[in-house]
């Protein structure tokens, strides 16, 4: 097939990585923990943890759980925000040969008990905040064994304002559960420090993760992430983000990465955590994101480097005041994920921090980094950018035909940081999978003539008006520009002349805008059929815990 992004690729970039460098995440892992030891690993609410640290208590919690009797493979999920427990458990689970299933902490008992049962999960590593919702589901599941983070193994003498930032959408402290045999994750660590780990040789294609995707076109399905999965985006992230950067030697300038994006998420999980250790950077832990007074404190002391964020977390913090507080002189990459980057959002981020926001492309199926655009680009171009090292990108017709340049259709991807296939679902994988191994998104793009990709929609967001297609991201897209405009979403709503008109929701930031000033503003930006019919106007807008607007609960 042809691939044109690689005549227009960054001046020293790949065009394919070593994807056996590593044979398993183990190994990469086990890599840095000895080239970086003296080197800060993950800091959060005060408390730094260096990598000769994670590397011994890793070991201890491997050891731990292997004297549970789990069979090799066994699932291990951990439901936890960002917190220093949580790199431990990551990388002792994976250690000791065992695969993780990262649990949203704030699920409901519903969502909980599916992913548990699903999973198969036999253990659960959960913070003490959330053991009330697993203790309503327990029985129904596969979970035998239940380590706690307590308060006390946080980070030693915490105070109450600081965990209620942690765990802020609960309402008390520590709400009341039982979970006999339960014991606290100090404890786990304590006997696993008498214990010796047993290093199993684990392999490429053995599973990792099981990382469900957000159900939004459906029942979540786990999406089976092997150890090469994760080391080929780890490394393909390190080419396209960390290429002509210091990073591996004893003496060179640590990279330090904001880790607000949550580590149960694929972006977070990959781009902080995996390629920090990786790469022996330090990540700023930020337990809750949506607490943007408490992250700008956090990153206060540091001279971070890399940002990888959502869209409205970057426009948030434009918008508040202490903002400008932050030192980004040593700002080099910020990364919008998970939605699209707005150009007005884009424009003031880089205006403010002299840094480029680029967009990157990805879902848990692609480990998740799959499209970005260059991170030297200065200015905003509207795409997700063009396939990283190794990874082709087509654009297809219903049929699974790739479509000429410039035409719409279906983006589909292939690499070596494709999932597998789904947990126990053959029929999703089929439809999901092409014989060839390319994977269908789900989203529509369209391809120029030098690899860059602009994503126009998901079908199912898709607006029919009188038999023309309206993406919700092209209006989105106007309205945001707008002056007094802080977020904005578009939906389609029944109409009984043309089927469906747009409507728009949006969070003021100037209390005097007025639905026809809105409507006055899009007349000469949008096709006719294309502009709002209908404006509401709401304090704020449905998200996912990634800071994902979510127009499915606004339709």
């Amino acid at each position: 097939m042809e691939r044109p992004w690689l005549d227009h690729y960054p001046p020293g970039m790949p065009a394919q990585i070593d994807a056996a460098r590593y044979r398993s995440l183990v190994h990469l892992l086990e890599d840095a923990f000895e080239r970086h030891a003296q080197r800060p690993a993950f800091t959060c609410m005060g408390r730094t943890m260096d990598y000769a640290r994670l590397d011994l208590l890793s070991r201890r919690f491997g050891a731990w759980l292997q004297s549970l009797g789990l069979r090799r493979g066994a699932r291990v999920a951990l439901m936890m925000p960002n917190i220093l427990p949580y790199p431990v458990a990551i990388a002792g689970a994976l250690r000791a040969g065992f695969a993780v299933v990262n649990v949203n902490p704030l699920y409901t008992a519903t969502e909980l008990e599916h992913q548990l049962k699903d999973s198969g999960a036999e253990a659960i590593v959960i913070l003490e905040n959330f053991a009330h919702t697993l203790q309503r589901v327990l029985p129904g599941t596969t979970i035998r064994h239940v380590a706690l983070v307590s308060m006390g193994d946080l980070l030693g003498a915490l105070k109450g304002t600081v965990v209620n930032v942690v765990v802020r959408h609960v309402k008390k402290l520590v709400p009341p559960y039982r979970l006999p045999g339960a014991v606290t994750f100090g404890g786990a660590l304590a006997a696993g420090a008498r214990l010796r780990l047993d290093l199993p040789a684990i392999g490429p294609d053995d599973v990792a993760f099981l990382q469900y995707t957000g159900g939004t076109t459906g029942v979540a399905k786990g999406a089976v992430l092997l150890h090469r999965n994760i080391v080929a985006n780890v490394l393909q992230c390190e080419a396209w983000l960390l290429t002509g950067t210091a990073q591996g030697g004893a003496g060179s300038q640590q990279e330090i990465f904001v880790c607000a994006l949550p580590l149960y998420h694929i972006f977070g999980l990959t781009v902080c955590c995996m390629l920090g250790i990786h790469s022996g950077g330090l990540n700023v832990m930020v337990p809750n994101p949506r607490d943007i007074q408490a992250l700008i404190k956090a990153l206060a002391p540091y001279r971070f480097t890399l940002f990888p964020a959502v869209n409205t977390l970057f426009n948030a913090l434009l918008n508040h005041p202490s903002f400008g507080s932050l030192d980004f002189s040593a700002l080099r990459v910020s990364v919008g994920g998970g939605m699209a980057v707005q150009k007005a959002v884009a424009d003031r981020w880089i205006a403010a921090t002299g840094s480029p926001l680029c967009e990157g492309y990805g879902l848990s199926e692609t480990s998740p980094v799959a499209l970005c655009t260059p991170v030297d680009i200065k200015e905003y171009t509207g795409t997700i950018g063009m396939p990283l090292p190794s990874t082709d990108a087509q654009i297809q017709d219903d049929d699974g035909r790739p479509v000429p340049c410039g035409e719409r259709g279906e983006i589909a991807l292939r690499g070596p940081q494709v999932m597998a296939g789904y947990w126990n679902m053959p029929e999703e994988t089929a439809r999901a999978m092409s014989a060839d191994g390319f994977f269908k998104t789900g989203d529509i793009g369209i391809m120029d003539e030098r690899g860059y990709v602009r994503i126009v929609d998901r079908k199912k967001d898709m607006i029919l008006v009188s038999g023309f297609n309206v993406y919700p991201n092209e209006v989105e897209a106007v309205v945001s520009q707008m002056p007094g405009v802080r977020e904005c979403a578009a939906i389609g709503v029944p109409d009984e002349h043309s089927g469906e008109v747009v409507k728009v929701i949006i969070v003021r930031s100037d209390p005097t805008l007025t639905e026809e000033a809105v409507k006055d503003f899009c007349h000469d930006r949008l096709a006719g059929y294309k502009r709002p019919r209908h404006v509401e106007f709401r304090d704020e807008l449905p998200k996912s815990n990634v800071g994902k607007i979510l127009r499915r609960e606004l339709r």
